[in-house]
């Protein structure tokens, strides 16, 4: 324990701590530190921050006396009674003032000046019934050794079997005013303000030891697991073991605290110890492997310019205060010439002697050693005399005005009785110096004329080739060896400052000022590398670099040291961060104010101190960070309807209607330590996780409709990582966008089309019904016509035929008889064709060959004719209405041929595709339209006609019938073609 320092850490007003007396402290599981002061209300501090809580936020009383945190819920102490927290409200309940909060099972007693209290439903109390003398007294405390309750009261230390009047055992056990209780194992400490803290076995009260001091006790605790902390109200705390009784030291006012006065003691889960105090506000105190030195351990000033170590001791310079040597026996001033009483020593190293050089800010060196001379003691007895020598201090300044080159020094650096002294703007001058002969000689000065291309030097060092290394303000590198130079020139190619330069197994590393460290081992370190691995420094600003004895590498800067830990292949393996929360209270360090001592010790200058690093086995805290879900907004509201600790990582879905689809995500790990350590990263879904970052807070907009679940993750400073919190939730769809909805209007459109559909067929078929029935009725109508006025036909060509048979008989007789024939088949042949709709084309062609023979009989000139078919198809499967064609064979040679003045012709063809039947009539008579123009029309004729024409676009369609006269090449009409199609039908 004595071997490791312990350190405090204050934190006051300006820290953001809102009173300096701190009477109640606690932790909760997110691992806030909760802070109750006399005044300034409630505090919540997360390592960096305090967010303050008063009664401006509705607590009852800014007098805060106790504090209990039970998950998200805190309840307080105060003056004025409880006030319960819950998330930023405050529930407030009545009662005396209120000393001490206790959870036993699931019932919140509350200790009070005028006995004790439970909380009923969280919104009000009621007083517990115990003893008279205890339901009257002030409670201060109460533990239960799993056997029996102990309660601690102004009225004396009581045993009680049961927190109730009919407990079976209520026994008063002492007098005194007793103030606080802690238990562990088999012992109660039972403190009281005046009489000292009273250990009891709890099995035999008749074994009890009394610590008589301290006294005027506020609290006690127990801590690092056997460890009693006794906080009193003018001694500060003492710490005492729990096994010996034995105060194993203290903290007060003249070792740390800015006031003796302590309330509370409290320990972290990182190992911390708080200690509230009443007018020094907040500690924080904490065992380390760093001891720290400023002025109020001795130091003349708190900056430290230059450190370096040898076997009579430490050597720093601090301020614009000289000297000063750190030994076993303390810290001494080192006397120095009046001219370096004021001055800024920037670097100090001693030679093989022990002697002391130490360079300064434009007032030159100054040695510091012992030299000999002798002195003549005389021998009275022998009457002879004897030099003896006799060692003296000697200190010698060396600056322009008794010869020396240069006043401005910036580093040196010894070797045997060799000094090298590096200037800021003139180069480096080697020189020695004989202190009994006071005699210094001057070998050499480096400069731009020697090679050396960079005169500012920052810091040299020597390697174990002899070469001695030097860096610049302006990036160059060089060395020299043998009295000759080697200049580098830009080592890292690029225009920055080389603060530092250290050499270790041959490899040069160098510190810069903005870019990191670098570093080089090839043969003319020619290419240097920057070193990188898992993980970064703290900080690109390089101020200090030493190798400890265990090969790590350490690095300083503006933010405190990195322990670097590199591999064999100089990339780093780990990084180890020390800060003021850390023991390194120096923060900024120095330029290369650093050295190690015989013991490995490493000491390290900076703005605020001294501070000495110690190698021990400390463990360090690995334990994973804790993350919780501090906030869930919803359209930028925050849902205060659920506790977002029961709903992370549960199966919990918060469901969200449609336009809520823009949700926020604050997330928080709290470290106390190192609060600027924690990152996060999150994904949504199963997309990829976020890069690292100090960002806890999480904005998504416009997220589409569905399920979602939101992950958050956080490591610490060491890279440790909590485990994934997760977050589910639903946006539910539009109902227009529902599949059900969809599907609904899907089913109620079709059904609607289908409707429209069945009843626009319905009412298709219904026209198509009634214009079937009137076509039926039509063509019924128009076969009726068709057959009348065939039978109309009939008596007319009757009566012409029986005229022509009459006139044959006295100039033909030997054609009456074939005429009488042929007519008579052709009227049986009309007769039976006019009562079907279809006929076949071969019956069609046979009614055709004997009407045509008829007229050939009965004309005075015989004409020719030809009837041909163009088929593929049996005439006998082809179906063609009746006495279709007739009618235009009729005209053609009544019209055309018998009036022509040429032998008649008439042709008939009959031509098939796979769809149409064409037929084509043609004569050689006087045209059709001419033949129109002599006769005189007749109803018969032109009703046959017409009837005809709309039974074929009946059929066919309008424009199936095509008259054509046909000409010579003069002109003369020499006969008329007909032409028209009908639709194929057979039949098979």
């Amino acid at each position: 324990m004595q071997s490791q320092n312990k350190q405090l850490r204050a934190y006051t007003l300006e820290d953001g701590l809102p009173q300096s007396q701190v009477y109640a402290l606690t932790l909760d599981a997110k691992g806030y530190l909760w802070l109750g002061t006399q005044g300034g209300g409630l505090a919540r501090f997360d390592g960096s921050d305090f967010k303050v809580f008063n009664k401006t936020h509705g607590l009852a009383s800014n007098y805060i006396h106790a504090i209990k945190a039970s998950n998200d819920t805190l309840f307080l102490g105060t003056q004025k009674g409880i006030s319960v927290k819950v998330k930023d409200v405050f529930y407030n309940i009545k009662t005396p003032q209120v000393n001490e909060i206790l959870k036993f099972g699931h019932t919140v007693y509350a200790l009070t000046d005028n006995g004790l209290y439970k909380l009923i439903n969280g919104i009000s109390v009621e007083k517990v019934k115990l003893h008279s003398v205890i339901n009257n007294s002030q409670i201060n405390d109460l533990v239960f050794d799993g056997n029996y309750f102990w309660v601690a009261t102004n009225n004396g230390l009581w045993k009680l079997s049961a927190l109730n009047s009919e407990a079976k055992t209520i026994e008063q056990l002492d007098h005194n005013d007793y103030i606080d209780l802690a238990i562990l194992d088999a012992k109660i400490f039972a403190s009281t303000f005046n009489y000292g803290t009273l250990v009891i076995e709890t099995q035999n009260f008749e074994d009890a030891y009394l610590i008589r001091t301290p006294l005027r006790i506020n609290s006690i605790s127990i801590q690092n697991s056997n460890q009693l902390w006794i906080a009193t109200d003018n001694e500060g705390v003492s710490v005492v073991d729990t096994e010996t009784f034995k105060v194993l030291f203290t903290i007060k006012n003249t070792n740390g605290l800015s006031t003796s006065d302590v309330r509370e003691v409290l320990s972290d889960q990182h190992g911390n110890i708080w200690i509230g105090t009443s007018g020094g506000g907040l500690y924080k105190y904490f065992q380390n492997s760093f001891k720290h030195y400023n002025i109020e351990t001795g130091l003349n000033g708190n900056r430290i310019y230059a450190v370096h170590h040898n076997e009579n001791g430490l050597w720093v310079s601090n301020s614009e205060a000289g000297l000063m040597k750190i030994d076993p026996m303390g810290i001494h001033d080192v006397e120095l010439p009046e001219a370096f009483s004021q001055v800024k020593i920037k670097s100090i190293t001693s030679d093989k002697n022990g002697n002391i050089w130490a360079g300064s800010d434009g007032k030159g060196l100054v040695f510091k050693g012992k030299v000999l001379s002798d002195s003549i003691a005389i021998d009275t007895l022998k009457k002879s005399k004897k030099r003896i020598p006799i060692e003296r201090l000697k200190t010698k300044i060396f600056n322009t005005e008794n010869g020396f080159p240069f006043d401005w020094i910036r580093t040196i650096h010894t070797e045997n009785d060799t000094v090298w002294a590096a200037t800021y703007s003139n180069g480096i001058v080697k020189f020695s110096y004989d202190p009994e002969l006071d005699d210094i000689t001057i070998y050499r000065t480096y400069s731009s004329l020697e090679g050396l291309e960079d005169v500012y030097i920052m810091d040299m060092t020597k390697d174990d080739d002899g070469r001695l290394w030097y860096a610049t303000k302006n990036g160059h590198l060089g060395y020299l060896k043998e009295n000759r130079i080697t200049h580098l020139g830009l080592a890292l190619d690029q225009d920055i400052s080389i603060n530092s330069i250290v050499v270790q197994n041959s490899t040069v590393f160098l510190g810069t000022a903005g870019n990191g460290v670098w570093w080089s081992n090839d043969t003319n370190f020619s290419v240097f590398k920057k070193l990188k691995g898992t993980k970064n420094l703290t900080s690109e600003n390089v101020y200090q670099l030493i190798f400890d004895d265990q090969g790590y590498l350490w690095i300083g800067s503006e933010k405190g040291v990195d322990k670097v830990e590199l591999s064999k292949d100089y990339d780093i393996n780990d990084v180890f961060f020390f800060g003021r929360n850390d023991g390194f209270l120096g923060i900024e360090t120095c330029l290369n104010a650093v050295d190690k001592d015989h013991k490995g010790h490493l000491w390290f200058g900076a703005i605020n101190g001294l501070t000495e690093y110690q190698p021990t086995d400390i463990s360090l805290n690995l334990k994973k960070p804790k993350l919780f879900l501090e906030d869930v907004k919803v359209a930028y509201k925050s849902i205060d309807t659920i506790n977002l600790s029961l709903w992370s990582n549960s199966d919990k879905v918060l469901r969200l209607n449609p336009n809520q689809n823009q949700v926020s995500f604050s997330f928080k790990s709290i470290d106390v330590n190192h609060p600027n350590g924690i990152e996060y990263r999150y994904k949504l879904n199963d997309n990829d996780w976020s890069l690292w970052s100090t960002n806890n807070t999480q904005d998504f907009s416009e997220l589409n409709y569905g399920a979602h679940k939101f992950i958050t993750q956080s490591r610490n400073y060491r890279w440790i990582e909590s485990e994934p919190t997760r977050f589910s939730f639903f946006i539910e769809k539009p109902l227009y966008k529902k599949t059900w909805f969809q599907w609904l209007i899907i089913g109620i459109t079709v059904l609607i089309f289908v409707f429209s559909i069945l009843q626009y067929v319905k009412r298709l078929k219904n026209k198509n019904r009634k214009e079937q029935e009137r076509l039926q009725l039509e063509n019924h109508l128009l076969t009726l016509e068709q057959k009348a006025l065939r039978l109309q036909m009939n008596p007319h060509f009757i009566f012409n035929v029986l005229n022509g048979i009459k006139a044959m008989a006295p100039t033909k007789p030997e054609k009456m008889n074939d005429t009488v024939n042929s007519f008579a088949t052709l009227l049986r042949e009309t007769l039976v064709n006019s009562r079907k709709d279809k006929i076949g084309l071969d019956q069609e062609i046979k009614t055709l060959k004997h009407y045509i023979e008829v007229e050939r009989l009965m004309a005075e000139e015989s004409f020719e004719y030809d009837i041909i078919l163009n088929t593929d198809l049996d005439v006998e499967e082809i179906l063609i209405p009746p006495m279709l064609i007739q009618p235009f064979v009729e005209n053609a040679i009544r019209h055309g041929i018998l009036k022509g003045p040429r032998k008649g012709k008439l042709k008939v063809q009959f031509d098939t595709t796979d769809e149409i039947l064409k037929v084509a009539i043609e004569d050689n008579g006087i045209g059709i339209y001419n033949s129109q123009q002599q006769k005189p029309k007749t109803d018969h004729q032109s009703m046959a006609l017409k009837v005809t024409r709309e039974r074929l676009e009946s059929i066919s369609g309008k424009d199936a019938l095509k008259i054509n006269e046909t000409k010579q090449k003069d002109g003369t009409i020499d006969g008329t073609t007909i032409v028209f199609k009908i639709p194929l039908e057979t039949d098979y």
